[in-house]
């Protein structure tokens, strides 16, 4: 059942939206702290956890949401179940306030921007719930697999969120985290038959750093990957606090030895322009290490 929240804490801001991106984890979003989930997916039916009615339009789904920010209650997180599910809901409505007969019917692209407008009003929504009660926020999305068009390469297939692409990326790009689910696997070849075969170890983990293969990202420094649990993404984020100036300035040091004179050159000048702003300072020390990285790499080669 959902615990009573802290009290509210005006000053700092609770995690924002995890997108998850695959067929993951209502289960685990059900141990989330004092949770209510949104949506029409059948992944939680078996579960003990509080629902809003499925929503049968896009105002019911908002209604929602504006009902959490306003209304006294206990609930800490919105579990969104899922996106997938709630798009079409969405350009459902905008045909039916435009009179159109099908999302295609707006002409080239014009409708998915018209959908666009709303799912920014949908997220506005959900920064006020969570600006204004501390709540968290999840949203869970089913992937699919798409064919991508490598500019520097051969074109690849890799997991991506199964939603339209414009809103895909303004979602992702909103998010502080995006999470992609999966069961650990590994390639396993016999020895007599020379066949490889995917082994599942069973353990389901959330990625959360981009591949080649899926998108991933997070704000939090999280490790690479964490079980799936609510539990380990509270404490990753708790353990993981931002590194100081100080201690970004003390690696950008360490770095700059390994660099060849101009790269120390270039680095000087992004510290400087930096003026002991932390986040421009990681930046400049994820450039520096890349470089690193691919000096070690000439060299060993």
């Amino acid at each position: 059942r959902p615990r009573t929240p802290p009290s509210p804490r005006p000053a700092s801001t609770p995690p924002d939206a995890s997108a998850c991106g695959s067929a993951c984890g209502a289960v685990s979003c059900a141990n989330a702290p004092g949770a209510i989930f949104l949506g029409a997916e059948d992944g939680t039916a078996q579960l003990d956890v509080t629902r809003f009615p499925t929503p049968e339009n896009w105002t019911e789904a908002l209604d929602a949401i504006r009902t959490l920010t306003t209304d006294a209650h206990e609930f800490r997180t919105l579990v969104v179940d899922t996106l997938d599910w709630l798009e079409p809901v969405l350009w459902r409505h905008i045909c039916e306030r435009d009179k159109k007969k099908d999302i295609e019917e707006y002409g080239f692209g014009k409708g998915y921007q018209a959908a666009l407008d709303e799912w920014r009003v949908f997220l506005s929504a959900l920064d006020r719930l969570r600006m204004k009660r501390g709540m968290n926020v999840v949203l869970i999305a089913h992937s699919h697999v798409k064919s991508f068009k490598n500019p520097e390469g051969d074109d690849f297939d890799r997991y991506e969120l199964k939603l339209h692409l414009k809103a895909s990326g303004l979602i992702k790009e909103w998010s502080d985290a995006v999470l992609f689910a999966a069961f650990e696997t590994f390639a396993v070849t016999d020895s007599k038959t020379k066949r490889t075969r995917g082994v599942s170890s069973g353990a389901r983990l959330l990625n959360t750093e981009r591949t080649a293969a899926f998108d991933a990202k997070n704000r939090y420094g999280l490790p690479p990957t964490i079980p799936i649990s609510w539990d380990e993404f509270a404490a990753g984020m708790e353990s993981q606090q931002p590194a100081s100036a100080e201690d970004l300035l003390a690696q950008l040091r360490e770095q700059a030895k390994r660099l060849a004179p101009p790269q120390q050159q270039t680095l000087k000048g992004m510290v400087e322009r930096a003026a002991g702003d932390a986040q421009k300072l990681a930046l400049a020390l994820d450039w520096a290490g890349a470089k690193v990285i691919t000096t070690t790499q000439q060299e060993s080669n």
